[in-house]
């Protein structure tokens, strides 16, 4: 994890990807917290192939609000997302030249020493009203403990469980309040497609949790969603009511910001407090310690 580890590749606009399959800030807008020092730990139970940062040109383009945080309004102005079926996430093997570099060192491990038994995708996301985490479908019915003990870990940190029922939406399946099946390359394009967007479809490939399922063995794949700003309010079973009301006034407040005109009035109900980033740093590492754990238990090591 150090400077002097070999490149892996470059990003799309030639940045340097470096790193020792775990992968951090997948998406352009949502970067994860610094945890590097932390995985000393883990990796005296396991062996880490870690890809700390796979999206250098997403940071350089949200520098603007990153050099501001944790100002709100500055995230609303300056965010930069890639389009969809654009994203490093959903860009495996080789659409992206971080994902071909990426893809090509996770091979070598493999050949070199078997299948993964796990992957952690770690996401970070806008706003929510609370935390979540995406568990491959292979093994939905298998982590019954990671859950429970993801979800205290949550409570202990004042959070509740984002619950959103979005009903298969883009492969988005509901296992248990904040926990959702990770999606999938072929959702995605069927969700475009039957919206009539077909070049959008023909975007999306596989995603990094696919990937790895397809070097062979049976790896739990996990994706760790957390905030970066907390939505204050009301949620329902399967219903996050404050989050859903926020994302309807979220347009409105932009194009406030973009006029250059105050819209704290039409923020204030919502609260929108940053994340603190230990507790992030924090619960990212306690979803891997759990993952890992779990594997662990299932294979008998």
């Amino acid at each position: 994890l150090s400077k002097d580890q070999p490149k892996k590749g470059q990003s799309a606009r030639g940045q340097p990807a470096k790193g020792v399959p775990g992968e951090g800030a997948a998406h352009a807008d949502a970067p994860v917290a610094s945890y590097a020092s932390a995985f000393e730990a883990l990796s005296e139970r396991c062996t880490l192939f870690v890809i700390p940062h796979i999206n250098p040109d997403g940071e350089a383009r949200n520098r603007r609000w990153m050099d501001r945080w944790p100002d709100v309004e500055a995230y609303m102005r300056y965010s930069v997302r890639e389009k969809p079926g654009r994203d490093v996430e959903f860009s495996w093997p080789d659409r992206r030249p971080e994902n071909a570099a990426a893809a090509a060192w996770l091979r070598r491990q493999v050949a070199a020493g078997g299948p993964m038994h796990m992957h952690a995708s770690l996401h970070g996301m806008g706003y929510s009203d609370g935390v979540m985490l995406l568990i491959d479908r292979h093994w939905s019915y298998r982590t019954e403990r990671l859950q429970s003990g993801f979800t205290r870990a949550a409570a202990r940190a004042g959070l509740r469980m984002h619950d959103n029922n979005r009903k298969g939406e883009k492969g988005f399946f509901r296992i248990a309040p904040g926990f959702t099946t990770t999606p999938e390359g072929r959702a995605m394009r069927t969700y475009f497609e039957s919206h009539g967007d077909p070049e959008t479809a023909a975007l999306f490939s596989d995603s990094s949790m696919e990937f790895v399922r397809s070097l062979g063995g049976d790896p739990l794949c996990i994706v760790t969603e957390l905030p970066l700003f907390l939505v204050r309010g009301q949620a329902e079973p399967e219903r996050p009511v404050a989050y859903m009301a926020f994302k309807e006034r979220l347009p409105e407040i932009k194009l406030r910001l973009e006029q250059g005109r105050s819209a704290g009035d039409l923020c204030e109900p919502f609260g929108l407090d940053p994340l603190d980033i230990q507790i992030a740093s924090a619960l990212h590492l306690e979803a891997l310690d759990l993952a890992v754990a779990t594997v662990g238990s299932s294979s008998g090591r």
